[in-house]
């Protein structure tokens, strides 16, 4: 059975709150919360630029998987919702509406789609 995305991230946000809620540490402040996003960005960075940049990696650097890099953005980026009670799907659908308003005709439509 498939569920639909908002029932996907609001799981996903809850098996991040009951990992971080078994540590009396909690969750970090909102802006160690911003310096771990921006270290997670940057390690994905990182790794694009191997892949598809000019900066090959050195010998002695371990191989790591862009889809792993995105999936810490990604785990670093809820427990910064969650450490402030946001709900990411209704956040999305705020920008999405947003971005679906605001660049529906700024790019050119395939001749295909409808």
């Amino acid at each position: 059975m498939m569920t639909n995305s908002k029932q996907d991230i609001q799981i996903m946000q809850k098996r991040v709150d009951d990992f971080i809620s078994q540590f009396e540490e909690g969750y970090f402040s909102p802006l160690a919360m911003m310096a771990r996003l921006s270290e997670e960005l940057g390690e994905l960075a990182r790794e694009v630029n191997h892949h598809y940049g000019e900066k090959p990696k050195k010998s002695t650097e371990k191989d790591k998987l862009i889809e792993e890099e995105l999936g810490d953005l990604f785990f670093v980026l809820i427990t910064f919702a969650n450490s402030l009670d946001i709900d990411l799907s209704e956040a999305f659908d705020i920008s999405m509406s947003k971005i679906e308003d605001r660049d529906q005709n700024r790019w050119t439509k395939k001749e295909n789609e409808v």
